[in-house]
């Protein structure tokens, strides 16, 4: 198996495979075997590597991390914790929205603090434009889980909020990689995606969304948690159907 990071880091550093086995003092079809059949250097060596390309090891070698190093890699992806939704600063969701260049991904019900608040509809419509893939997973304001969730929280107006959020972000929907559906899904949690750092808004039943704990995650490699919830993104966006009003 090709090792694409390998191969993508010596790009970015401006190496051509002879000029590393120069640096490194190996043979070029050393590297090659590295390359190609994904061949791992001597620990001593993986250092060289690493230092001459300026990346971690374990983002070269991610096998590397097992067991307690994933683990710890895992616990180092989490940034910070709010006890509940409503004590995360507007400026940290400001933050990552501005720094967001290639990736934003959204799963909820209704959202609708993102357009009442934080004046989302035209962050999608300047990050369209700058070149970024927007996609968005609305709650099927008419689903029997959105209206299942309506009585949990004693919040009538949860279907009709779904379908206002929707009316809000519609005039965004027809803009260069942005793809807005809707769910009919159970919402386990609520995700935020803005590049490699991500927001998660836990849900427990019968309590607000707004009053549930939020954790702040930062893609990490050889971390867990952040693939797992994006993971869980696509699984829902897998069942998900084209958003119409």
């Amino acid at each position: 198996m090709a090792n694409e990071r390998l191969r993508g880091a010596m790009a970015a550093a401006n190496f051509s495979k002879n000029g590393l086995a120069e640096v490194l003092e190996v043979g070029p079809k050393t590297v090659e075997r590295w390359l190609t059949q994904d061949r791992q250097p001597h620990p001593s060596m993986r250092l060289k590597v690493a230092r001459a390309l300026g990346c971690e090891e374990t983002y070269l070698w991610p096998e590397l991390l097992s067991g307690s190093r994933s683990a710890a890699a895992s616990l180092s992806e989490i940034v910070q914790i709010w006890p509940t939704r409503s004590q995360v600063p507007y400026e940290v969701w400001r933050s990552l929205m501005r720094q967001a260049h290639t990736n934003i991904q959204i799963l909820v019900y209704a959202g609708g603090f993102l357009v009442e608040s934080l004046d989302f509809v035209n962050v999608v419509r300047a990050k369209s434009e700058e070149g970024a893939e927007i996609r968005i997973l609305l709650g099927d304001g008419d689903s029997e889980n959105v209206r299942a969730r309506s009585r949990e929280e004693g919040l009538a107006s949860l279907p009709q909020r779904c379908h206002s959020t929707l009316e809000y972000l519609w005039e965004t929907s027809h803009l260069p990689r942005v793809d807005i559906r809707t769910h009919h899904t159970p919402l386990y949690n609520s995700i935020y995606r803005f590049d490699d750092s991500m927001l998660v808004n836990t849900h427990s039943y019968g309590a607000y969304a707004a009053k549930s704990p939020v954790q702040h995650l930062q893609q990490v490699p050889g971390g867990h948690l952040f693939e797992y919830y994006r993971e869980s993104f696509e699984a829902v966006w897998a069942t998900a159907r084209r958003a119409v009003l």
